[in-house]
């Protein structure tokens, strides 16, 4: 998969939409066409690229042919590859780019939600690991058996789905009994308040790390302040209690205004003029009973048991002879069915190692 900037998607969607088009059509939108440009091969065009006044015009005039190849096209019916090269020219004409005041096209700052990347799987998305560690494309999610370190089931999404949201796809295993609902072990991408009363609603419990608060003015964090629901109230470290005023959605707030004027804690708790608040997430409950669990010493244990032997089969899946890192075709459908092909090829070589044979009554490890 080429990451494409957006240029080169402006010139690739146009090239790709006159390819797929038939003859006549194509014909008549290469007619409205303004650039000298034949869009017949792959790459940018030529560009002094030095020159903010030529990128500015460059940009401008791929826009416009964009929008004129866009206009012929509308009101004829398109049907199989020349409608997805429609829908994709129209897409990419108008997630990057802007008429400024004075009228001319231009490229926008910032990165559009959901934004295509490339015309040649215009699926794949910017991902990223962390603030540092960004990459472009698909995202593997597995889910292991901790006891016999067997993928229990793998997908795949674009690379800007946050983690939590394949964790259905994970649990939904064919075959398995809807009675019996297995331990959910994972790290704090699968913590949030949602994910924890989603799955704790279906009869799962979840061993998942909630990260703890942060305070980037270096007073007292959120965990300090003592928050009781059922009473509906926070009391903050010096002793101050006061209701929660909650939302329509669930969220409430707590302000303890009216005394840190006074308060001797104030200088470590927060320099804001108008005192300090405590904001109440609306999955609170949820988020108090894991960091609650999470301090137990079998809470710990279990989930230092676990994790290891998830990450050590991410690594499996991840090395050369796997190739796990790159995805070997395009598409997101292609992409979920070779990851499940290696999970299975995963799962034979664990199956050989375990001792998996043939026997009068079926197959049996051991």
């Amino acid at each position: 998969m080429a990451t494409q900037d957006t240029v080169t998607q402006l010139r690739a969607a146009i090239r790709k939409v006159l390819a797929t088009l038939r003859p006549e059509l194509a014909a008549e939108v290469r007619a409205v066409l303004r650039r000298d440009d034949d869009y017949a091969t792959v790459g940018k065009p030529p560009c002094d690229w030095d020159d903010p006044s030529a990128r500015e015009a460059l940009v401008d005039a791929l826009v416009r042919d964009a929008h004129a190849a866009l206009a012929v096209l509308d009101g004829h019916e398109l049907a199989g590859k020349a409608a997805e090269a429609a829908a994709l020219l129209a897409l990419v004409a108008g997630q990057d780019v802007a008429a400024g005041i004075d009228g001319i096209f231009g490229i926008v700052r910032g990165v559009a939600k959901d934004r295509t990347i490339s015309t040649v799987d215009p699926e794949a998305r910017h991902g990223h690991k962390s603030r540092n560690r960004r990459f472009d494309g698909y995202k593997t999610h597995v889910s292991v058996d901790p006891d016999s370190e067997l993928i229990a089931a793998a997908t795949a999404t674009a690379g800007n789905v946050a983690d939590r949201d394949a964790v259905e796809d994970l649990l939904a295993e064919p075959g398995a009994d809807p009675e019996s609902k297995p331990d959910v072990v994972g790290d704090s991408a699968y913590a949030d308040g949602a994910t924890l009363d989603s799955l704790g609603e279906e009869g799962y419990e979840v061993v998942a790390k909630v990260p703890p608060a942060r305070n980037g003015t270096g007073g007292f964090t959120k965990d300090r302040f003592g928050i009781d629901l059922e009473a509906s109230t926070v009391t903050c470290p010096a002793a101050h209690t006061v209701p929660i005023t909650f939302g329509r959605r669930g969220d409430g707030r707590a302000s303890f205004a009216p005394h840190c004027a006074t308060c001797p804690l104030r200088a470590d708790c927060t320099g804001a003029a108008a005192g300090r608040s405590i904001t109440i997430h609306p999955h609170e409950a949820a988020l108090q009973r894991a960091k609650t669990a999470q301090q137990t010493e079998e809470w710990k244990a279990r989930y230092r048991a676990d994790r290891p032997i998830v990450e050590r089969k991410i690594a499996h899946f991840t090395r050369r002879p796997w190739g796990g890192r790159k995805a070997r075709v395009r598409g997101l459908e292609r992409i979920k069915t070779d990851v499940a092909t290696r999970a299975g090829v995963l799962n034979w070589a664990r199956l050989a190692v375990l001792g998996l044979q043939s026997t009068p009554t079926g197959w049996a490890v051991g």
